[in-house]
């Protein structure tokens, strides 16, 4: 069973916007480090946001100040908002929780491509 599915990848142009949306199930997502990866063809898998169960944040250097990650612990919902895109961006994205009980999961994983 997945227990972490992807929403909202897709094409944009750069200078665009994507939300990207990761529904968790409540056993996962409670107590639950949060993040999103991303992997280019030919690349290793890297980080690109955290949120930990603390709520607080990080984010690679290529995307400070142009994404956000944020949580709705009601909808046990993790979000991507991904602005001002750039043709680096383009990647499979992943979303990724580190659980209270010291196990990972990953989504399957939803492509974001930027081009013109």
């Amino acid at each position: 069973q997945v227990q972490l599915v992807e929403s909202g990848g897709g094409l944009a142009q750069p200078g665009g916007s994507l939300r990207l949306s990761c529904a968790a199930s409540e056993i996962i997502f409670r107590g639950a480090d949060m993040a999103w990866y991303r992997q280019a063809p030919g690349k290793q898998r890297e980080l690109v946001a955290g949120l930990t169960r603390g709520e607080s944040t990080t984010y690679a250097d290529s995307v400070k100040g142009r994404f956000t990650i944020s949580r709705d612990n009601a909808k046990n919902m993790v979000y991507l908002q991904m602005s001002s895109l750039k043709p680096e961006d383009t990647a499979v994205y992943y979303c990724y929780a580190y659980s209270r009980r010291s196990a990972e999961y990953w989504g399957q994983g939803t492509q974001v491509t930027v081009s013109s």
